[in-house]
């Protein structure tokens, strides 16, 4: 298979694009860690007849394990009063937060 690599100025690209600020040694690592998570999808890429094992969705049988996953239950404890304790700024009970879209 053809060797893959992510180069430091397609990160800095996408950094930008998503708004991260990063310096040479996070840069450095990231290429690393891409690297090597590429090898390992070769790895993976290169098993023998992969393609005809069904892919797993889920790796318990829910049928079987009904009781292991808990149902989603809503449940509003916390009140605004509550919550105003651990926030900066709020307006109508309503948090203010920085804005994070230009």
């Amino acid at each position: 298979m053809e060797e893959v690599m992510i180069s430091k100025s397609e990160l800095e690209s996408l950094a930008k694009k998503l708004m991260f600020e990063m310096n040479d040694d996070e840069y450095e690592t990231l290429e690393k860690e891409f690297d090597v998570i590429l090898k390992q999808m070769d790895l993976i890429g290169n098993i023998k007849d992969i393609d005809k094992v069904e892919p797993m969705t889920f790796p318990f049988d829910l049928e079987l394990n009904d009781d292991y996953l808990r149902e989603d239950v809503y449940n509003n404890e916390i009140t605004f009063d509550d919550m105003k304790i651990n926030v900066k700024d709020y307006e109508d009970n309503r948090v203010k937060v920085p804005k994070v879209v230009e």
